[in-house]
């Protein structure tokens, strides 16, 4: 299977373009995808521009710290829940 790297920026244009008439055919033969995978984006990135675009991917990030800190917050919580619990 072809692991290739196809930014974000490719993926909203290629979904422009099929919008604006494009053979779906001529788009998944050109990046290397199948018709399941442009559908799949188009799902997710229908109607976004560039600076949207932008902005869902620090929220993605933002989200990805957020439930770092959580998970190891969590841990501490229970940690100090066990060591607490235990009688000396």
């Amino acid at each position: 299977m072809k692991n290739s790297i196809i930014t974000e920026a490719q993926i909203v244009k290629a979904i422009k373009e099929y919008d604006g008439g494009r053979e779906l055919n001529d788009i998944c033969r050109e990046l290397g995808i199948h018709k399941s995978t442009f559908y799949n984006w188009r799902k997710k990135y229908a109607g976004m521009d560039s600076q949207e675009l932008k902005r869902l991917k620090e929220l993605e990030e933002e989200n990805r710290k957020l439930k770092h800190m959580y998970a190891e917050l969590a841990l501490d919580n229970k940690m100090l829940k066990d060591v607490l619990s235990k009688k000396f």
